[in-house]
């Protein structure tokens, strides 16, 4: 099964539909190597009985992991590939990656061994396009020149980190009692902590204002933004709130980000994947 046809598989309708089993969507996965991935475990998963574990795993967060671990995969080579590009800049820039980079891997191994020892085949890396079909040149393969291809480094990991962030939010829910929820939460606030940062490093403030992607961000990565311009939350419309300029509606929407639907976290990473 390629991995196409998993996140089409993990899409919301799909999951509704009982014809889509839990063995039909990872009867074909092939597995990675664990012992690596066992040491980046915390809160003791690894050496939980297996039986009670898997015992705790439904379906929904199975598929919330596989998706996950789809978009750290795309994370870990993209940093790994800006890394080796010599595109980046020596100094803060680089730094930024480096540790980012080890982080996005430290994210995979975990979600690796999460999923095994939870008796389930961790979804196979796929392979990546990142000039999105020749949209992008962000490691200069091609001679786009550094500076450009050092912008769309930076366009491209704002992307990614904001996709992360709200696709870790729109999976919580699924996680509501397996014992990866904490774990989760964990990642998502760090893959928030690395959106602010690329922010920062593009000389942008370091949260998002109604739906605006950004200065300088493709029209391509829209679908990373749509929704954020929403100002009800729990009910309430927060433009209500307070008084004078700090409460309009560009800071209202800046005080609260909007989570991604499986289907919509589906179609950004699908950008950047190669179909087979």
């Amino acid at each position: 099964m390629s991995i196409i046809k998993f996140l089409d598989e993990f899409t919301t309708d799909n999951l509704l539909d009982s014809k889509s089993s839990r063995r039909d969507i990872f009867g074909t996965f092939g597995s990675l190597t664990k012992k690596a991935a066992l040491a980046a475990v915390p809160f003791g998963l690894a050496t939980m009985p297996k039986k009670a574990f898997a015992q705790s795993m439904s379906a929904d967060p199975v598929g919330a992991l596989q998706l996950a671990l789809t978009l750290e995969y795309l994370e870990d080579e993209f940093y790994d590939l800006a890394l080796q590009s010599g595109v980046l800049p020596s100094g803060r820039p680089e730094t930024v990656y480096m540790q980012i980079s080890k982080h996005e891997q430290a994210h995979v191994d975990f979600l690796i061994a999460g999923l095994e020892g939870a008796g389930v085949t961790p979804v196979e890396k796929p392979t990546f396009d990142f000039t999105a079909g020749g949209t992008f040149d962000p490691f200069n393969n091609n001679g786009t020149g550094q500076e450009t291809a050092y912008a769309q480094l930076l366009a491209l990991a704002q992307a990614f980190e904001d996709t992360g962030v709200r696709a870790y939010k729109g999976q919580a829910g699924n996680l509501l009692g397996s014992e990866f929820l904490t774990a989760a939460l964990q990642i998502h606030s760090v893959e928030a902590r690395h959106a602010s940062e690329i922010r920062r490093l593009r000389g942008l403030k370091g949260w998002i204002t109604n739906d605006e992607r950004g200065m300088g961000m493709p029209e391509a990565t829209q679908a990373v933004y749509n929704g954020e311009e929403n100002i009800t939350q729990g009910g309430v419309d927060v433009t209500t709130l307070g008084s004078g300029d700090p409460f309009s509606m560009g800071a209202s929407t800046e005080a609260y980000d909007e989570p991604l639907t499986g289907d919509e976290a589906t179609a950004i990473a699908s950008l950047f994947i190669v179909s087979e």
